[in-house]
């Protein structure tokens, strides 16, 4: 495969959570992801921002596969994965990486770390002891928790949150993945450490050449990190592009008060105003009719409250969902 071939595609993908039904009554449903569509190729990386209880989460999980989607596709190398079983999923779960948001409940406590990282490589029944030492002795040193002595044989109890997150890395790389999942990996760590564990993806995800999905609510993260930003609001992708054309050129009134509340380093700027959108983010149980964002936004039209917008394409590498823009 190169680089210009398709590793992920999502077609009018769902997922939607039922909470209710009863003989008497309708179920009703929490519609966390409602109609995304996108395309990754190897060795991209995505930064899929939202503010919390956008779906992005969600979204992530579902691609592989921990949540059942409710519609649509996902495709991974050409072949169909949305609905296969679970006991069908094993060469999946090798192809793909996961690095949770908590570290300190991503790692079973009474693991050392080795039993940690020999776990997959035991379950999926990969090399002899001896050739698996040398997997996760190497795994350990590229995820930088050297001298590989020193941490071994530890407990999660007896790391630090940064290092308990390398540790997750590590796991997560051990079965040589083509995609990887990383849902706010930094968000729980100290400012002083964020830096560290974003560059060591990035020197991964290029060391390996991997895909790499970064899901996060912080724009602020994502200039020297990602090839694409995704922007998800409500369910739906509301604007995706380019990293330099998106942060130059955004299109969408919430992609615009996502950046808007990027602090500011100069000080002269700290009187300047923010576009903050009134209101909060609606009820995914009955989202509002047309855009979602509407309710919220000071461009709305009528027509924003009655009809959806479709995505449009507005330059090459560009799409937004927004009645505010016209085809090209």
């Amino acid at each position: 495969m190169n680089n210009n071939e398709i590793l992920l595609k999502v077609e009018n993908l769902k997922v939607w959570f039922e909470i209710r039904k009863t003989i008497i009554s309708q179920p009703l449903y929490v519609k966390a992801v409602d109609g995304v569509n996108f395309e990754l190729k190897k060795g991209e990386t995505i930064s899929l921002v939202g503010e919390s209880g956008s779906g992005k989460t969600t979204l992530g999980r579902t691609i592989l596969r921990l949540y059942e989607p409710t519609d649509g596709k996902i495709l991974f190398e050409d072949k169909d994965i949305t609905n296969l079983p679970f006991k069908e999923l094993n060469w999946y779960r090798k192809e793909t990486g996961f690095v949770q948001q908590d570290p300190f409940g991503a790692l079973a406590p009474h693991f050392s770390v080795y039993r940690i990282l020999e776990e997959p490589l035991i379950i999926n029944k990969i090399g002899t002891p001896e050739s698996r030492k040398e997997m996760i002795i190497k795994a350990l040193e590229e995820v930088k928790l050297t001298p590989v002595s020193d941490f071994i044989n530890k407990y999660p109890h007896m790391l630090s949150g940064g290092q308990m997150q390398r540790v997750v890395i590590a796991r997560a790389l051990i079965m040589k993945p083509k995609l990887i999942v990383a849902d706010e990996p930094v968000s729980m760590l100290d400012a002083s450490v964020r830096i560290e564990i974003l560059d060591l993806l990035r020197d991964i995800q290029m060391n390996h050449n991997m895909s790499l999905i970064y899901i996060t609510h912080d724009l602020a993260t994502v200039r020297a990190f990602s090839d694409w930003i995704f922007i998800m609001y409500a369910g739906n992708l509301v604007e995706r592009a380019k990293t330099d054309e998106l942060l130059s050129n955004p299109l969408h009134p919430y992609t615009k008060a996502l950046l808007s509340a990027i602090p500011d380093p100069d000080p002269s700027n700290r009187f300047k105003l923010r576009e903050v959108p009134p209101g909060e983010p609606p009820n995914l149980i009955n989202p509002p009719e047309g855009c979602r964002f509407h309710p919220r936004c000071s461009f709305a039209m009528e027509i924003c409250k009655k009809e959806e917008p479709k995505e449009i394409n507005i330059t090459k590498d560009h799409w937004v969902k927004c009645w505010l823009y016209k085809e090209g």
